[in-house]
C-alpha cells in the first residue's frame, strides 16, 4: 500500500511493511544506497522531512514511524518496547530494502535503537550517524552519578508514570506542543507542523506506544525509592561500537547535557564528534543545511 506525497526536491512515497510482527509505516524518496532515518520522541517520520528531500536526490532515503508511533502498529504492552524488539524491527526493515551495508541516521530514541543495532549487528552498517542521542554507557554513567543530568532527566519520571497519557493530552496536547516547538518562529510552516503532529499523537494507541519506550527502559534517573540507572552494572566491553560513527550534538539541549559525550571515544573508537553550540535538541530541524552537509561529507568517505 503506498501513495505519493510531495517533498521539497524529491517525491515522498508513503508505504507499509510488516516486519518482526508489526506493521510499520514509512516515507521514502529516491533510489540508490539506503540511508535509513530513525526519529525520536514525540516525533514521527516528519522530523526527517528536510533530510529525505536532500538525500532522496541520490540515495534511497527512508524514514519509518517507529513501532508505537503515528501510522505504525502500536502494541499495548510495555514489554513490546524492550530494546531487542526495537532493534529487530529495524534490522528486518532494512533487509526489505537491501542486502548491502547501509547508512543509519538517528535522533533521540531512534538513536537508542541505532546504538543498539550498531552494537549487535555492526556488519550491517557502512556508517552510523547519531544526533543528540547518548551512547548507553555515557547515559548510564551520567544518570547514576551526575546530579545535573539527573535533574535534566526528571521529565522521564513523568513519562514513565501511569498518569502521563492524561497529563500530556490535556488542553489538546499543550505540553507536548510546547516541548516540541518551543522557540520556533510563528507562521504557516509552524502551524502546518503542529497540525501534523497533533494528528500523529491522536492516532489510536500512539501516545501510550511512544511513552512505553520510557517505561521499558532501565535507564532513568533515581528517586528516593528507586535507584534507577544506578542499580545497573554495565561493562564497556558489551557496548563497543565498531562502525564508522559521526555524532552531532546541539549543545543547548536542556534534557541531554554535553557531559554525556565525555569518554565516548573509549566505546566508539575513531568517532567523529561535531558540536553545534547554538542548536538545541532539534538540531536537524534548526540547522538542516549543516546537518545534511556533515552527514554527506561523512558518508562519502570510505572507512577501513
Amino acid at each position: 500500500m503506498s501513495e505519493l506525497g510531495s517533498g521539497k526536491g524529491a517525491s515522498f512515497k508513503s508505504s507499509y511493511v510488516t516486519v518482526n510482527g508489526v506493521r510499520l509505516h514509512y516515507k521514502s524518496a529516491g533510489s540508490g544506497k539506503l540511508v535509513l532515518f530513525l526519529h525520536g520522541f514525540p516525533e514521527f517520520w516528519r522530523s526527517w522531512e528536510k533530510q529525505l528531500a536532500h538525500f532522496g536526490t541520490d540515495h534511497l532515503a527512508v524514514a519509518p514511524d517507529l513501532r508505537g508511533y503515528n501510522l505504525s502498529d502500536c502494541p499495548p504492552e510495555v514489554k513490546d518496547y524492550r530494546a531487542k524488539h526495537l532493534i529487530e524491527d529495524i534490522r528486518q526493515l532494512a533487509a526489505t530494502f537491501t542486502h548491502e551495508k547501509f547508512v543509519l541516521v538517528a535522533h533521540d530514541w531512534g538513536g537508542a535503537v541505532a546504538w543498539g543495532l550498531a552494537i549487535a549487528h555492526p556488519e550491517l552498517l557502512s556508517h552510523l550517524v547519531i544526533i543528540n542521542s547518548p551512547h548507553p554507557m555515557g547515559f548510564w554513567r551520567e544518570l547514576a552519578n551526575n546530579p545535573a543530568q539527573q535533574k535534566a532527566s526528571e521529565y522521564m519520571l513523568l513519562l514513565r508514570d501511569a498518569k502521563a497519557e492524561r497529563v500530556l493530552s490535556e488542553n489538546n496536547f499543550e505540553r507536548l506542543l510546547r516541548m516540541r516547538f518551543a522557540g520556533r518562529e510563528q507562521g504557516p510552516a509552524l502551524e502546518a507542523d503542529k497540525a501534523a503532529y497533533l494528528e500523529a499523537w491522536q492516532q489510536p494507541g500512539a501516545l501510550t506506544g511512544s511513552l512505553n519506550y520510557y517505561r521499558a527502559s532501565p535507564l532513568y534517573p533515581p528517586t528516593a525509592a528507586d535507584p534507577g540507572a544506578a542499580r545497573l552494572e554495565l561493562e564497556a566491553s558489551d557496548f563497543m561500537v565498531r562502525v564508522p560513527t559521526l555524532v552531532m550534538w546541539g549543545e543547548q539541549d536542556r534534557a541531554l547535557l554535553p557531559s554525556i559525550l565525555e569518554g565516548i571515544e573509549e566505546v566508539v573508537p575513531g568517532v567523529k564528534v561535531v558540536r553545534v553550540p547554538d542548536a538545541t535538541h532539534w538540531v536537524m530541524e534548526e540547522k538542516p543545511d549543516l546537518v545534511n552537509a556533515e552527514i554527506r561529507k561523512f558518508i562519502s568517505k570510505e572507512h577501513a
